[in-house]
């Protein structure tokens, strides 16, 4: 089962959207940096663990690497370094939708997957429909969730026709 990566605004986008359950049914293996998890997201979101979400440790090196990549990606936040150090550090994908980390992941050579394609492959795998997708974005956009809406609304119109 491939491992993935998680930053914080990807479970919240998730969450927001109503789509934690079905997201954790898909097969992968989803992992966020623990320091990441208990400083951000224990106090409003732990039912994560529950869901299935993973903690992942640093290991020394990586915890160096983080002060690295904090020194030279200057808008990119700790907690999102330590993803991305996690990130190299397991050798897979980085889950996020936060234009600094990407730009941080791709200059590292990490391959960056977003909101986007985890909505979209809950659709291809059968957990939700097309429908259930669109109500989703519906609801991340009303809280105020910043994602490309033109672009998603076309993507999924393309996943309808194919179907």
């Amino acid at each position: 089962m491939q491992l993935l990566i998680s930053d914080a605004n990807i479970l919240i986008d998730m969450e927001e959207g109503q789509l934690l359950q079905p997201m954790f049914r898909l097969p992968f293996q989803f992992q966020t940096p623990n320091l990441l998890f208990f400083d951000e997201l224990v106090e409003q979101h732990p039912h994560l663990l529950e869901y299935g979400l993973e903690l992942g440790v640093l290991d020394g090196a990586s915890m160096n690497r983080v002060s690295q990549l904090a020194i030279r990606y200057k808008k990119t936040g700790r907690y999102d370094c330590m993803a991305l150090a996690l990130a190299q550090q397991e050798q897979c994908p980085l889950l996020t939708g936060d234009n600094h980390l990407k730009e941080a992941a791709t200059a590292e050579k990490v391959e960056v997957k977003g909101t986007l394609w985890l909505v979209e492959q809950m659709v291809v795998h059968g957990i939700i429909t097309v429908q259930t997708a669109r109500d989703s974005y519906r609801l991340m956009e009303s809280c105020g969730r910043r994602l490309p809406w033109k672009i998603a609304r076309q993507r999924l119109d393309a996943l309808e026709g194919s179907e």
